[in-house]
């Protein structure tokens, strides 16, 4: 990992994470989570904003020193307890079991290997716990496909191994997870961001 992504890619997406309009998204994601969160790639916080009375404890899982630190007042200023629970969301530091939900927003795109990640997830969720998630990922329309397959070199580049094209209904579907609910649809973003705007917004259970 280089200066650019230790350094500047943290503080960029620390900056829209809490865009209105994106916050609206995540609070959809958020929706009917319960008891202790497991939360891949935490970021700077926003979801605290955004979290449902019934969360008692968040386990934040978050590579990034200078994310974590840029997370820092949103963690003083959440009813929430958050402790920092790994770095590495293809191998979480959780025993079986253990968590009542995990929260995926926007990671699932920049994690090395997502299937090992979502097998993890599966692993760390007890019996009928769900992941609840908001990811970008392949769009449905051929166009913005062949975009998204252009760029995608550049975009994992400049943003830290974030990939463009993972199909992420597909992916949770062969994690063993039961999807319960999965919305496709473009963000409420201009035309020319569909490449990076395709969202999927869901719910799977462990059965």
């Amino acid at each position: 990992m280089g200066w650019w992504a230790r350094q500047v890619v943290p503080r960029l997406v620390a900056g829209g994470g809490d865009e209105p309009k994106v916050l609206a998204l995540r609070a959809r994601a958020c929706d009917g989570l319960e008891g202790r969160v497991v939360e891949l790639g935490f970021g700077s916080g926003p979801n605290l904003r955004v979290l449902p009375a019934a969360v008692t404890e968040v386990v934040a899982v978050e590579p990034s020193d200078v994310a974590w630190r840029l997370s820092q007042p949103a963690r003083d200023a959440s009813p929430v307890p958050v402790t920092r629970g790994g770095l590495d969301a293809g191998r979480l530091d959780l025993p079986d079991g253990s968590a009542d939900a995990v929260l995926s927003t926007l990671t699932l795109c920049t994690v090395p290997d997502a299937a090992t990640a979502l097998a993890e997830v599966r692993r760390v969720l007890r019996p009928g716990g769900t992941l609840h998630l908001l990811e970008h990922g392949l769009a449905p329309d051929a166009p913005v496909r062949r975009w998204q397959h252009r760029l995608d070199p550049l975009q994992r580049r400049l943003f830290d191994g974030c990939h463009l094209t993972r199909p992420v209904d597909e992916l949770v579907a062969a994690s063993g997870l039961t999807v319960e609910a999965m919305e496709r649809e473009y963000g409420p973003f201009p035309r020319p961001l569909r490449p990076w705007g395709f969202l999927y917004v869901g719910r799977a259970r462990r059965t």
